[in-house]
């Protein structure tokens, strides 16, 4: 099974900006299909936006050959930076 790491729209704000989870799910279904793990949420609409990874699962996942999108690589680059400054 090919397995990807991505973002799911869960909800959506007033505004029309959505909430997301970072998931683990195949790569051939679709991006709100069932995932296979949730292992993170990113927030963009709050005010500073809130990002919470599972940090120990997504090693795990990407160990076992999981390739992460752009857009949830560089989120997590920003989460790692995060959790250093503080």
């Amino acid at each position: 099974m090919s397995v990807r790491i991505r973002l799911r729209k869960i909800s959506r704000t007033d505004k029309g900006r959505y909430n997301f989870r970072i998931v683990v799910t195949d790569r051939r279904d679709a991006r709100d299909s069932r995932p296979v793990e949730e292992i993170g949420y990113y927030g963009p609409s709050k005010n500073p936006a809130s990002l919470i990874f599972k940090k120990e699962r997504y090693d795990y996942w990407i160990s076992k050959g999981a390739q992460p999108t752009e857009t949830v690589a560089s989120l997590f680059k920003e989460f790692n930076k995060k959790q250093i400054k503080t």
